[in-house]
This record gives structure tokens, sequence and C-alpha cells, in this order.
């Protein structure tokens, strides 16, 4: 960072994030930003997501705002989760491909099995071409392997919807395999559906490890306070949804193939659908791995482009369509 960055952080930036550090974590901002509180939780009051300025210039800024969440929401890993239930409350739902990435997704497993306050279950949904993951999984979670989509790259949205087919929570979480969340996190989003919301976006800050950094949590050892970034106002990668609310919004839609796009879609349809959570409370953490074969994150993008392409369809027609695609037996 040039020394104009650092100044400017540490005069306009540092005593409001000294001040909230020290308070109400949840309120730290970029200066040109604006939240507001419910008292619970922070809405991010713009579109898309943003690195917390702050914690890119000053490394020990982030490593304090990282101890300071986790400190409140504690993180807890286990191999087995304290009880299997038949019928579980949550569900979560994990999309996955590929062995490269297998100890992420274990890793994320002995999170969810951490989870305390509410009977879970996990449903990991393989997208390949082949089974190559199910005999390497815990034995409590539960495994659908699904064809790859018609151009062979990987279709998100297809997993999510097809482990909420045969999920049995009333309350579904579609998760990354890629994201450690602490030990409440499954009985905080099924508080606030049985408070009456169909859509629950928990996340306050996101914690992106580096490589070392992620290398340590796969070995067992206890989760390093040393982000590489801190990331705000991410619409996917964790969410929670009443069951009923996801088959009555259509899903996710299918027709996104590749990266991007699709959750900003399905938040379109959410609060055309139901009642919407938007308040973040929750720290979450993103193991580091290698960029996915073909991300591209330009606007040109295949998958931002269909995006642009149905958000000039209103709302209801598009719920009406994924209905009668995804879920044609629902009334």
């Amino acid at each position: 960072m040039s020394l104009r960055h650092r100044l400017g952080a540490l005069v306009y930036d540092w005593p409001r994030f000294l001040r909230h550090i020290r308070g109400d974590w949840r309120l730290i901002r970029n200066r040109n930003e604006t939240v507001t509180s419910d008292g619970r939780g922070v809405r991010c009051e713009w579109v898309y997501a943003s690195d917390l300025h702050i914690a890119n210039v000053y490394p020990a800024a982030g490593r304090a705002l990282m101890r300071r969440a986790i400190a409140d929401w504690p993180i807890g890993m286990a191999d087995v989760p304290v009880s299997v239930s038949e019928a579980p409350a949550v569900s979560f739902l994990i999309g996955h491909r590929g062995l490269e990435r297998l100890p992420n997704l274990l890793a994320a497993l002995r999170s969810i099995a951490g989870q305390e306050g509410a009977a879970v279950e996990c449903i990991v949904i393989e997208q390949s071409t082949v089974p190559e993951v199910e005999s390497l999984l815990p034995s409590w979670v539960r495994y659908i392997h699904t064809p790859v989509p018609r151009d062979a790259d990987y279709c998100r949205a297809a997993t999510f919807n097809a482990g909420a087919r045969v999920a049995r929570g009333d309350v579904l979480i579609v998760h990354d395999n890629d994201l450690l969340v602490p030990a409440r996190y499954a009985a905080e989003v099924l508080a606030r559906v049985r408070e009456g919301w169909d859509f629950v976006d928990p996340k306050r800050f996101l914690f992106d490890l580096g490589e070392a950094e992620t290398r340590l949590v796969f070995d067992g050892a206890p989760v390093p306070f040393r982000p590489m970034t801190v990331r705000q106002n991410l619409k996917g990668g964790s969410v929670a949804i009443a069951a009923a609310a996801y088959r009555a919004a259509g899903g996710y839609d299918e027709s996104f193939v590749g990266w991007g796009g699709e959750d900003l879609e399905f938040w379109e349809r959410a609060r055309a659908q139901g009642r919407v959570y938007e308040f973040g409370w929750l720290p979450v953490i993103h193991l580091w791995h290698r960029p996915q074969a073909g991300k591209v994150r330009q606007e040109t993008a295949p998958a931002q482009l269909r995006y642009y392409e149905l958000r000039a369809i209103p709302a209801v027609e598009r719920i009406a369509r994924l209905r009668s695609t995804n879920f044609p037996n629902e009334k």
C-alpha cells in the first residue's frame, strides 16, 4: 500500500475502527459505505460485496476484528454431530465436484458437525461424471450424485435443487464447500425462521484465510486469526431459507452454468416471494483454494450476462416458471 493509502486509513478509518472494535464490531464499515442496524444485525446499504479497506491497509485490523467476532461466536469443530436425528430441523446442502477441494469439504463438514442448539443434517451433492467422494465422506453425511450439465461446466444451482428435494429439515442452508461457521450458526438462523422470516442471510463478515493458515485447519489446528482479506455484503456462500419458501420461490435457476449471477437472481425472487432478513450478525471463515477453473469475474462472463437478461423479466414471472420446472408436483 502507498503512503497515501496508509495515512488516509490511519486518519479517516482507524479512529472509527477502534471505537467499534471496542463496542459493536458489526458496525465496522468502509468510510464511503452506509449500514443500518436493527439491534441484532447490520444491513449493508449497497449492492455488491466489498473488502474492508482498513484490513487491507493494516492487516492487524483484520486480525483484531476476526479475533473479536470469533470470541462472540466461536467455531466448533467435531468429527460427528452430538446427535444425528431422523427429523432434523436444519438441512445443510453442499454442492461439490472433484478431489482437489475434498480437504476443504471435510473441514466444512467438521464445522457443521460442531453445531449446537439445533438438530442438523448435511447433504453433499456431488456433480460429476462418476462418483468420486462418496466413500471418503463421514458416515453421518447423506450423499447424492448428479450428472454434469449439458456443457460440462459446474451448475451450483442444480446441486442445491437436488438437495432441497430430499432434505428433511424445515430450514435449508445452501452452503459452499469451503466455509466454516460458528457453532450456533444453525440455531441462530432457525430462530430467525421461527420468528417468521422466510429467507435469512446471517453473514456480517467473511474472513478469507491464506494457503498456510488453511493447511493448519486441515491438519486439525485451531483456526488462526490471520485473514488475508475481510469481505462484507456477500449474497451467496451460505444463506438460510425456510424449506417451503425455497420451493415457493422456485429454488435456484439452473440456467446459470459456470460462475456468478445465480445468488443475486435468487435474492430478487426471494424479496418478491417472502419475508427477507438481511441483517448480518455472524462471522464466517473462507478456506483457501486455488481459483476455480473458468471463473470469470468480468461483467461479460456468461453467467453474469444471464443475470442481466433475467432481471429484465418480472420476478413473479420467473418464480412461476421455476416452480413449474424445478418443483412441478408442489401446489
